[in-house]
């Protein structure tokens, strides 16, 4: 079993990612319009439909990919999240600069890169109920499992995201317009941690995959 994937020809992971975005769009804005503007889903199908768009048929890398999504999310659609994942996937992309092949210590690498831009701009911890809630437990979980393996710090990674996604339903919004709501914002899922899980685990799968 490989234990690392190429950078050149894997730009069509993103758009994987992209797919199960824009699959589950209705899903997103549904439970965003519980607490927040209801437009989270449109506007990162909006996004990552866009951007899978331009890399399709292209023999791009993931770097190319990860790149050419957050220029997508950061320039062309709106709400507080598309500069976010696009910053984050700017951090990912930039570590993946001449380097060939990806293993489970590039991997992490991004992973923190992608956590250090989120944490830089938003100032969100874990228990705020925001995507977070996901991020820092997933990269944590990646940190340690890597030393068995690539696949199995993937999957524990996408493990910890769905615990971290599915934690926020008890959780009281602190950041955001949610936070206005105060107590009314528990016992809805976090729109953010849920579309930052589904990125997560289908980045996860995806690689794992190609590690055969």
């Amino acid at each position: 079993m490989m234990d690392a994937i190429d950078n050149a020809g894997h730009g069509v992971i993103v758009e994987e990612i992209a797919a199960v975005i824009v699959a589950n769009k209705a899903y997103l804005s549904e439970i965003d319009g519980k607490i927040g503007d209801g437009d989270h889903g449109v506007n990162m199908a909006k996004g990552f439909g866009r951007a899978a768009e331009r890399i399709h048929g292209q023999e791009v890398s993931l770097e190319e990919a990860l790149a050419t999504l957050s220029d997508v999310l950061m320039s062309e659609i709106g709400g507080s999240m598309g500069p976010l994942y696009g910053l984050m996937f700017e951090d990912m992309a930039a570590v993946l600069k001449g380097r060939d092949t990806i293993d489970a210590e590039t991997f992490s690498a991004m992973l923190h890169a992608g956590l250090d831009g989120v944490r830089g701009v938003g100032g969100a911890e874990v228990g705020d109920k925001t995507l977070m809630d996901t991020l820092v437990p997933a990269v944590a979980a990646f940190d340690a499992h890597k030393g068995e393996g690539f696949a199995p710090a993937l999957d524990a990674m996408s493990a910890a995201a769905e615990t971290g996604r599915d934690s926020t339903l008890d959780l009281v919004a602190k950041i955001g317009r949610a936070s206005r709501l105060g107590e009314r914002s528990r016992g809805v899922l976090d729109a953010g941690a849920t579309s930052c899980c589904l990125i997560l685990s289908t980045f996860g799968g995806a690689i794992a995959r190609r590690l055969g």
